[in-house]
């Protein structure tokens, strides 16, 4: 790939990129009315023509990772494992 090429792929991620943060703003900007509105009347289950929107509260339980390093770290160390990644950006 040529140098001018890859220059127009980065300058197309880049404007893509923007645009998905654009619509996800627009998505969280949505969601956020639709939930406030649902908050405002209690409700936490609306039918909407075709759409059934829920709010629900649900509870998940995992492991405080700082306070079982903090309580146990020779065993917080003997269960740690350390993985690589590549981050890619265009800056």
């Amino acid at each position: 790939m040529s140098t001018i090429e890859l220059t127009n792929k980065a300058k197309d991620y880049r404007e893509i990129m923007a645009m998905i943060k654009e619509l996800q703003d627009e998505a969280d900007a949505i969601k956020a009315a639709i939930t406030a509105e649902m908050e405002r009347t209690g409700d936490d289950i609306v039918q909407a023509g075709i759409f059934t929107v829920k709010w629900t509260e649900y509870t998940t339980s995992r492991i405080d990772a700082t306070a079982f390093k903090t309580a146990l770290p020779e065993l917080a160390q003997q269960f740690t494992k350390s993985s690589t990644a590549k981050r890619f950006q265009v800056a």
